[in-house]
């Protein structure tokens, strides 16, 4: 995983790295993940999203989006995921377990994804992207 918090003025800006789109989704996620509940996850229990969009640059916060969705509704905190990418299509398995307020509660609320800026990098041997989560 490679990914580090960057200043912003009022939200969390996130600088994410990897070897490949998929490990970039799923690094972002736990990047997000990282912010909103800490270091204590446990893989206990899987979801599954499918997605579509019109363009790779709108898939990741399409992606985050409904990975906050699933938090929020599920009350469910992931610990580990694996994406797959074909194209603009994305397949992600979600290991974690229900929200413990003992365990979870560590971190900063998040209420969005934002699409501002927003640019998937080719680098030399990989991938980078800034992302912004809005608190």
């Amino acid at each position: 995983m490679s990914f580090e918090e960057l200043p912003h003025t009022a939200d969390v800006r996130m600088r994410v790295r990897a070897d490949t789109l998929s490990a970039l989704f799923s690094d972002a996620c736990m990047a997000l993940m990282q912010v909103m509940y800490g270091n204590d996850r446990r893989p206990k229990m899987t979801k599954k999203i499918m997605l579509d969009a019109p363009v790779i640059e709108s898939l990741l916060p399409d992606f985050l989006s409904e990975v906050l969705f699933v938090t929020d509704v599920d009350s469910f905190v992931i610990a580990h995921v694996d994406v797959a990418i074909k194209g603009t299509h994305l397949n992600a398995i979600l290991d974690g377990e229900p929200f413990d307020p003992q365990r979870h509660n560590k971190g900063t609320e998040i209420k969005g994804i934002s699409y501002s800026g927003l640019a998937i990098e080719k680098k030399t041997g990989g991938y980078q992207i800034e992302i912004i989560f809005d608190v």
